[in-house]
């Protein structure tokens, strides 16, 4: 027997859920499966991000940067304290009882709004029917008039370093270390590197990252990504570009790991391991072959602007499709595609996808950046402006870093914004809120910021486009 919907989700991470939850909004008969169970057995919701990836990662940035504060800046505002102690062991209960919080939110909220969840693993078949295979090899068979493909990504694996989750782990096994490493390699300096790499070096291990490129966080604006290079290295991450892995090896208990920079090779000794070179759509045995659906040469669900794929009915959306890997990106494509079903026209801007690293300081940016407008031909001008003359940041201790803005030269419209700095996240979206209405540079200059906040370093980086910044000396125009 075949049971019917209006429409089925298979996955149920950010993308998916959103996307049920908001079809359910509109009138449908939503039903949305997922396979992740967690350590117990239980069907858990949520998907990477809030499993094994933004949240719990989150969560130990958290805890790590309080750490590093009371070990390291109490002092400065006049606070003694004895040598802090450290438990790792309620760090993670911490982290699991925040990500158990959210995931049971996820599942309160399906519920809520009449959407049912479908524990296995899910598999579009042709005429948008959907086999799903239960934990206990149960099988059932749904159809409906719409199907969303929402499956995630899972981390990349290299041959040269295999993942065994004890001594070389991924992105996942370095959330759930039970012991700080005293030498810690990571494989990739890229966001999630960055991250793990800040979390483990914050609590005391001595961090080697080897990228294998020879720019460093080539997709961010160059000046942020110098800026932030040289605030890494003066945290003490030992960031080597150009560092090709070429083996691993483990030897009693430890990582041995060959790279080479350019015609020469090394070789460094490390108590654990993590691969983060990236991730990769998790479409193995998500479609049928005569599904209708097909993939482009990178893995990823081939769909036009809109996420529908090449079979009739039939969307992806998240991780699975082009662009960015983020959470955000997907769940708003979720709610995109769920509009579209009920007829409603919702188009999503993908110029104006913030990309957020959340180390300390955080790294964010939106929109272009300057050297693929200088690739593009189009002539911009540029404010920035350092926190280093932000008082809120000053007052806090926490004034590394800067703002920067790019707008056309001749229409003053605002194109990009990018930061290196304490909530940079937050400073950024403000930006984007900015250009998502056309705003032109003008448009920031005269409005008023509140004193004293970390925001008056776009008031001022906006200024300073225009050679007006109060607060710093302005460079001459050329």
């Amino acid at each position: 027997m075949t049971t019917h919907y209006d429409v089925v989700v298979i996955g149920a991470g950010p993308a998916g859920y959103v996307c049920a939850i908001r079809c359910a909004q509109l009138g449908k008969k939503v039903a949305v499966i997922e396979q992740w169970l967690d350590s117990k057995g239980k069907s858990v919701l949520g998907g990477t991000c809030l499993n094994v990836g933004c949240i719990p990662s989150k969560a130990l940035l958290d805890s790590s940067h309080k750490y590093q504060e009371a070990t390291q800046h109490f002092a400065a505002h006049g606070i003694g304290l004895e040598q802090p102690s450290l438990d790792i062991s309620v760090m993670m209960k911490r982290k699991d009882q925040i990500v158990g919080q959210l995931t049971g939110g996820v599942a309160g909220l399906l519920k809520h709004n009449g959407v049912e969840v479908i524990q296995g693993r899910g598999k579009l078949l042709s005429n948008r029917r959907v086999q799903v295979v239960s934990a206990d090899d149960d099988e059932s068979i749904y159809d409906a008039e719409n199907i969303v493909l929402a499956a995630g990504s899972v981390p990349i694996d290299i041959p040269v370093a295999p993942v065994d989750q004890v001594h070389i782990v991924d992105s996942t096994g370095a959330l759930a270390f039970e012991a700080v490493p005293g030498k810690l390699g990571v494989i990739g300096a890229g966001v999630i590197g960055l991250e793990l790499g800040s979390v483990w070096g914050r609590l005391g291990s001595d961090v080697v990252l080897l990228e294998a490129m020879d720019s460093f966080l080539p997709t961010m604006d160059t000046q942020i990504a110098r800026e932030s290079q040289k605030l890494f290295k003066k945290q003490g991450l030992d960031i080597r570009l150009g560092a090709r892995v070429t083996g691993s090896e483990v030897i009693d208990g430890k990582v041995h790991v060959t790279y080479a920079v350019g015609e020469d090779s090394h070789t460094e000794i490390f108590d654990r391991l993590i691969v983060s070179v990236g991730r990769r759509p998790q479409t193995g045995e998500l479609f049928a072959e005569d599904s209708g659906v097909t993939m482009d040469e990178r893995g990823s669900i081939f769909v036009n602007e809109g996420c529908a794929t090449e079979a009739p009915g039939v969307w992806a959306i998240g991780d699975i499709v082009r662009g960015p890997m983020l959470a955000h990106k997907g769940s708003e494509e979720g709610v995109m595609v769920a509009e579209q079903i009920a007829g409603k026209h919702h188009p999503l801007n993908y110029e104006l996808i913030p990309s957020i690293i959340y180390t300390h300081p955080e790294i964010a940016g939106v929109g272009k950046t300057e050297q693929e407008l200088e690739a593009e031909g189009v002539a911009c001008k540029v404010g920035t402006f350092p926190f280093a003359a932000i008082g809120r940041a000053l007052a806090a201790g926490d004034s590394d870093g800067l703002v920067k803005i790019i707008a056309d030269e001749d229409t003053d419209q605002l194109l990009g914004a990018h930061c290196v700095g304490p909530s940079a996240a937050d400073l950024v979206q403000q930006m984007l809120i900015a250009m998502e209405f056309g705003s032109s540079v003008e448009d920031i200059q005269m409005m008023v910021f509140g004193h004293p906040t970390l925001s008056e370093a776009v008031h001022e980086a906006a200024l300073a486009v225009d050679g007006k910044a109060i607060h710093m000396a302005n460079r001459k125009k050329r």
